[in-house]
């Protein structure tokens, strides 16, 4: 079958789950979304995720909820990602480290979707395993069981993602870049069939800079003292990247970059 698998950017505190609430509803009066895989590390207000989040995004029809260098900001995630499977840490994190990064779920219509996240090294901290070392053993190990993979490379520069897309080339059924909260133009199907875009982007505020009070960011800037700015509420963006892709072969054909704008108003 032809599925239109949704992989949404970085959720950014109440703004983005907003935003990822509205947008899975109008996406839906287009027509069915088979899969849905969203990048939710800083859905807590910006800071990590919650359990209680996670059933949110879950009850929503989120399947599988990715992650990055963020992951652990709500030190309650520790523990319960020992039991949700479905929320996902970097798979390149180092052995011991709680949750997995790969995991495998049915979809509707019974093929099996893969999801494999994955953090970059490059500008990243903590610095974790190579993740194209990492994509290689996990492909080689689990592929088999699944219909569809799909990649999410949370990572700053966009090389590293690029460089990420071409490895997979013909692997997977999609590498969708993460982490920088702007999404790119670049979005295009690769040879073999692999979606790509080097940053979904964000949904959240986006009067703002990256989701954070523009005040705050600015005087850190200027200052150079820490500090951290609390995520913004507004007008609420969703960005993420639709996929078209065939079960059977598990190769995509076809990508649209999505964008909507919701009014403060509208809820």
């Amino acid at each position: 079958m032809m599925a239109q698998i949704l992989f949404a950017g970085d959720v950014m505190g109440s703004a983005g789950r907003r935003a990822l609430r509205l947008a899975l509803a109008r996406l839906r009066q287009e027509g069915p979304l088979d899969a849905v895989v969203v990048n939710g590390e800083n859905a807590a207000g910006g800071m990590g995720i919650t359990a209680a989040i996670v059933r949110e995004f879950r009850g929503w029809g989120v399947d599988v909820i990715t992650a990055g260098n963020h992951v652990w900001d709500q030190r309650e995630a520790l523990a319960f990602i020992r039991e949700e499977p479905r929320l996902l840490r970097p798979c390149n994190a180092p052995p011991g480290t709680p949750g997995a990064g790969w995991v495998v779920v049915e979809a509707q219509g019974g093929w099996r979707l893969g999801v494999l996240n994955l953090m970059g090294r490059l500008f990243m901290h903590p610095v974790y395993d190579c993740p194209f070392r990492t994509a290689d053993a996990v492909l080689a190990r689990e592929a088999m069981d699944c219909d569809v993979v799909l990649v999410d490379m949370h990572a700053e520069a966009t090389s590293e993602k690029t460089a990420m897309g071409w490895h997979l080339a013909g692997r997977v059924a999609g590498v969708m870049g993460s982490h920088t909260h702007v999404p790119t133009a670049d979005e295009r199907v690769l040879p073999g069939g692999t979606a790509y875009q080097s940053d979904a982007g964000m949904c959240g505020c986006y009067d703002s800079v990256i989701g954070v009070d523009r005040d705050a960011a600015i005087r850190r800037f200027i200052t150079a003292l820490p500090g951290h700015g609390e995520a913004v509420d507004g007008v609420a963006t969703f960005c993420g990247l639709l996929m078209t892709v065939d079960t059977g072969t598990g190769r995509c054909s076809a990508v649209r970059r999505v964008r909507y704008d919701f009014p403060q108003e509208i809820s």
